[in-house]
């Protein structure tokens, strides 16, 4: 007896569509491998109303006062804390993580960082009006960018979401969002919860393929276009909004250097980078993926990497001593495995190294060593529960392979010699560098990395300001 799936919709100018088309796909539950929901594939017809639906909101929007638009934000807050299990039963189905985990590790930062962009929002600072020409008064003002085409990710749909609209809507813009295929419940539930506090057609919600995200980045209206993804994906929506000159803000993929000089306390590092590369199935820019470890504390840091991973569990949603669940979808379990299978002879697996039951798309904790700097897995971002380990023999040669990847996201360094950490700290070419810890974000410091880890900034006064444009007003004091 087949099971009826439910229909999720899109959300466009204050009411909840089906696509113009009828098309649908099926969305999967990544714990189980079973469809549990459809939700509409849209296409040029969606992505023309919901920019439309934007276009119109905009000047309204943009007309409210900072004080109207943080009362707006700081009851979507509330909203979010109120119908916080409902988020949580949503996210959940969609990824398959922990329930006990997304309940802790997800609400509240998220309530969080609504919270402060809604403070953000009376904040704004800028140069002081002055006469920098004789009879001449110069002021600079700041100003939302207009309509936001945003693409967030299926790694953590509900506050990738929240990092997306909430500095945009802040800043006084106005919002078409698209979650990925693979994850659109919560994302669809937040358009509910936040459609119920704002004007009709300031946020809206489609779902869709790469396709649709393709339209919504190519469409006339969008002044920005912002995504959370792959480099691919992310070079791809640079390259359309060229064609425009739209502005671009792009998070993209990551290779995290976690350095652990010979003064660190072994036992707590390992326990903190395990937490650090394993939480969320590794599915994380920033996690603590890639080790470099000094030559003298190599072998034992790696023995004890390995058995806290034979120690850390995966399994279903409601088991509470799991610290992770699924990977997101088939493909995403083909590529970690792959990564495996392809390993080079000089490569040992310490632990882990399979697929876990077969219900699911689960994969063990995963200890890789004996790796070269120029090895696949060292320079590729595998984007699953695997962590690898180096080692090296001085600062200069950690340095020299910490940087020597495409990616630069974040990083950690490891001792209590406080000088090396903050000669590291200047010298890791990464836009976050944690010291004896890894991967803690906080709504006031700003995230975000360089090279093909993409540019601009989420969370963070310069995330919001990511989200308004400058304009020079020149007056004349002769009247």
């Amino acid at each position: 007896m087949s099971t009826e799936l439910r229909r999720l919709r899109n959300y466009i100018d204050g009411e909840f569509r089906d696509a113009a088309d009828g098309r649908t796909t099926e969305v999967v539950n990544p714990a189980t491998g079973e469809a549990y929901a459809t939700a509409p594939l849209s296409g040029q017809a969606d992505v023309d109303a919901a920019m439309a639906a934007a276009a119109a909101a905009f000047p309204a929007w943009r007309d409210t006062t900072p004080a109207e638009r943080q009362k707006a934000l700081l009851k979507i807050a509330d909203a979010f804390e109120e119908r916080a299990e409902e988020l949580i039963a949503a996210e959940v189905e969609n990824t398959g993580k922990p329930i006990g985990l997304t309940r802790s590790e997800e609400i509240p930062p998220m309530v969080d960082q609504i919270r402060f962009f809604a403070g953000a929002a009376r904040m704004l600072e800028g140069r002081s009006a002055g006469e920098y020409m004789e009879g001449l008064t110069s002021i600079v003002r700041r100003e939302p960018i207009g309509v936001c085409a945003q693409v967030a990710p299926w790694n953590y749909p509900m506050m990738m979401a929240v990092w997306k609209f909430a500095p945009a809507l802040a800043a006084g813009n106005t919002v078409v969002l698209k979650p990925s295929d693979t994850t659109p419940a919560s994302t669809v539930l937040i358009a509910d919860i936040v459609g119920s506090v704002l004007p009709k057609g300031v946020f809206n919600v489609i779902c869709g393929d790469r396709d649709t995200g393709r339209l919504m980045v190519e469409h006339e209206t969008p002044a920005m276009a912002s995504i959370t993804g792959s480099v691919r994906a992310g070079m791809s929506v640079a390259e359309s909004a060229s064609k425009d000159l739209k502005r671009v803000h792009l998070e993209l993929g990551g290779k995290a250097p976690v350095v652990v000089f010979e003064d660190t306390d072994i036992d707590k590092a390992v326990g903190d980078i395990a937490m650090a590369g394993y939480f969320n199935a590794g599915q994380d820019c920033t996690a603590a993926t890639r080790v470099l470890v000094h030559e003298s504390i190599h072998d034992a840091f790696v023995s004890a990497l390995a058995k806290a991973a034979e120690d850390t569990k995966t399994g279903q949603p409601d088991d509470e001593d799991v610290l992770y669940g699924p990977l997101n979808n088939p493909n995403q379990l083909k590529q970690v495995a792959g990564f495996i299978e392809r390993l080079p002879a000089h490569a040992k697996v310490e632990a882990g190294g399979h697929q876990v039951g077969d219900k699911g798309y689960f994969y063990a904790p995963t200890v890789v060593s004996g790796l070269k700097q120029d090895d696949e897995i060292i320079q590729k971002e595998v984007f699953g529960p695997v962590i690898t380990v180096q080692s090296f023999t001085d600062e200069d040669q950690a340095v020299e392979w910490a940087n020597g990847v495409e990616y630069a996201l974040a990083s950690s360094v490891w001792t209590k010699d406080h000088s090396r950490a903050m000669r590291m700290s200047k010298k890791l070419d990464f836009g976050c560098v944690w010291i004896n810890t890894h991967i803690p974000l906080v709504a006031e410091m700003p995230h975000g990395g360089f090279k093909k880890s993409g540019y601009g900034k989420d969370l963070s006064a310069y995330g919001f300001e990511d989200y308004t444009r400058i304009k020079h007003v020149m007056t004349s004091l002769d009247g």
